[in-house]
């Protein structure tokens, strides 16, 4: 019998299935930002929390006044877990106090970085996340054997160019497919 070593994901998109009911996923894309042995860690892209920059900075340093710019720069809901953490991917490059390096990403969890893009001194291309999903060891293997998620290399276009309301078909497209036409049902052999 032949012996294989296991594939990760790290630095790809999970996307939801149409039949998603875990309402934390549903019509969701995440970006793997690690995948091993031990489980996965992402971030919802494209659901926006209804929050700004200029939100988040009022209560980091209420004393600031937040730039016009920071209104413009969304908040998105990365994950179920731990909501009142932020987490900032960006391209590598600058680093901050908490920098960690993904390889062409960073992701930065540190407030320094929250005040460098306030400030018009961060990272050109971010984006800005309260809270992650985390699986544990098999778990997200599992959902991918139910048939609950496609995967794709992620596309930095796609994270930070395109419209948050349009990256979940961005990211099916980019496997040539229109979720809309699927089915929850899995053939096996």
């Amino acid at each position: 019998m032949k012996s294989t070593s296991p594939s990760y994901l790290k630095h790809h998109f999970l996307i939801a299935m149409p039949h998603m009911a875990d309402p934390s996923f549903a019509q969701t894309v995440a970006y793997l930002v690690d995948h091993n042995e031990q489980g996965a860690m992402g971030l919802v892209i494209n659901r926006p929390s209804g929050l700004n920059l200029a939100d988040v900075m009022e209560q980091l340093r209420p004393d600031f006044d937040a730039s016009p710019a920071c209104q413009n720069i969304p908040i998105f809901s990365g994950g179920p877990v731990q909501t009142d953490r932020g987490f900032v991917l960006h391209p590598t490059g600058q680093s901050y106090q908490a920098t960690l390096e993904l390889g062409e990403l960073s992701l930065s969890t540190s407030q320094d970085i929250l005040l460098a893009i306030a400030d018009g001194q961060g990272p050109r291309r971010s984006l800005i996340a309260l809270g992650y999903a985390g699986w544990e060891a098999g778990q997200l293997e599992a959902e991918l054997v139910s048939n609950a998620w496609l995967t794709c290399p992620a596309d930095l276009s796609i994270l930070f160019d395109t419209p948050a309301e349009q990256r979940l078909e961005a990211a099916a497209s980019h496997l040539g497919i229109n979720l809309s036409l699927l089915t929850a049902q899995a053939g096996h052999a």
